[in-house]
This record gives structure tokens, sequence and C-alpha cells, in this order.
């Protein structure tokens, strides 16, 4: 199965979703598993995206100086 690459902002909103489905107990015990991993990725989707805004942001401003 292909990773399916989110925007930040996607990344987050699905996330909440799954979160939310956990915290609400509609979520099948069979899928708990793949939901808690698909969330897993896309924080580190976030996570990646966040250190890389971080350093080009970082480097615009050391460039300031």
């Amino acid at each position: 199965m292909a990773k399916k690459e989110f925007s930040f902002n996607e990344a987050v909103k699905e996330i909440e979703r799954i979160l939310q489905t956990i915290e609400t107990g509609n979520l099948d015990v069979d899928k708990l598993s793949e939901e808690v991993k698909k969330a897993s990725e896309l924080i580190k989707q976030c996570q990646k995206k966040l250190r890389s805004t971080e350093e080009e942001i970082n480097s615009i401003f050391k460039d300031l100086v």
C-alpha cells in the first residue's frame, strides 16, 4: 500500500478525525491498530514538515544578518 502524502493541514485534520473516532469509541477494534499506525505516520510527516520549515526560516534569518 503506497503512502499518501498529505499537506500539513490535511494531516492535522486526519489526525484529529482519528483521535475523535478513538475517543468516542466509534472505532471497530479490528481497525484500531490500522488507524493508530496511520496517525503515527501522519505525525511523522507533520514533524518532518515542521523541522524543514524551521530550517528554511532559520536560513532566511541567517542570510539577513
